[in-house]
């Protein structure tokens, strides 16, 4: 059965974004979390601004950058906020402070001068940590975010310590073309009475520049762009994310991986790992674009060692 052009719009703008997703929901994914984890991780909470030029960038800093553990910075996907990646934010931080902020164009921040670039974004992300005082931080993305975190390494590498992208690539043409056929109807009416668009209105300091945001949204995602020489070329240790039924096939996630260094037929061949990789993958089953964020349990479980550079343990029973 073929999608009518309003629901092929409604599909395209959740599946590249994970629309569906907003402060709401991340609360109530948190709901079956120990009740006084939840209220200290919320109590450490204080929020910011970054100035870069005329931007004024809103981030928040949960728990204590004076922490021995490396800073964790969060970058939310497109059409997202700081407060939608709470599922996320407040299981990291049980572990080390983290940092999260509402990129150009989003939530509390708002829009700025120019367009919305992958480039623009690491340099804000860079700003604000600047503006936090820290030196370096380990960095997850998701999405947009994601293609954000990548661009930090490559322009500012001495700021990354270890990279995590959730749902991103490396190069556009990587996305199914059923994904790109579709962002290209995407029209700000397409999220009327949605409850992204009711969380764009809640937080944003102009509440009329969403059509401006959906524009240079679709202009960032029809920028062709090809990261593969510098993804490869990066000194820091890299872990990828994927769902098995993401915007892009499970092969681009495998193909990131061993532009990493992941995979060495070396060191698969002795049978265990006896130190920490320089490269991780974890590809979900059972999950689309904006399921990942439903899985913020198992991603943060598995990517938390891989922050703590901790070697993979060894099964009981073998040696």
């Amino acid at each position: 059965m073929s999608l009518s052009h309003s629901g092929l719009c409604l599909v395209a703008a959740a599946v590249l974004t994970g629309l569906a997703l907003s402060a709401a929901p991340a609360a109530s994914a948190m709901a079956a979390e120990p009740a006084a984890a939840t209220a200290a991780v919320s109590s450490a909470k204080r929020a910011a601004i970054a100035k870069r030029g005329d931007l004024a960038i809103h981030y928040d800093i949960v728990g204590d950058l004076k922490s021995p553990k490396t800073p964790l910075l969060v970058l939310h996907g497109a059409y997202m906020s700081a407060d939608a990646m709470a599922a996320m934010v407040d299981r990291f931080a049980r572990t080390r402070p983290v940092i999260v902020l509402d990129q150009r164009g989003h939530g509390r921040t708002g829009d700025g001068p120019g367009p919305i670039t992958y480039e623009a974004m690491a340099d804000d992300a860079a700003a604000v940590l600047d503006a936090a005082g820290v030196k370096q931080a380990d960095v997850f993305g998701y999405s947009m975010g994601g293609g954000a975190a990548i661009q930090l390494a490559v322009r500012h590498p001495a700021k990354v310590a270890k990279l995590v992208t959730a749902s991103a690539g490396t190069r556009l043409d990587a996305l199914y073309k059923e994904v790109l056929a579709g962002i290209e109807q995407i029209t700000p009416a397409v999220f009327d009475n949605s409850p992204i668009r009711k969380e764009y209105d809640r937080l944003a300091p102009r509440r009329e520049d969403f059509p401006r945001l959906v524009e240079k949204l679709k202009v960032l995602d029809a920028t062709p762009f090809d990261w593969s020489d510098d993804m490869k070329a990066l000194k820091h240790k890299t872990m990828i994310v994927m769902g098995d039924y993401d915007i892009m096939g499970p092969e681009h996630g495998v193909e990131m991986f061993r532009m990493r260094g992941g995979g060495a037929p070396a060191l698969a061949a002795q049978g265990f790992l006896s130190a920490p990789p320089p490269a991780r993958l974890l590809i979900l089953p059972g999950t689309s674009h904006i399921g990942i964020m439903a899985e913020a349990e198992t991603i943060v479980a598995a990517t938390v060692p891989f922050l703590d550079d901790a070697t993979p343990p060894m099964p009981a029973g073998f040696f």
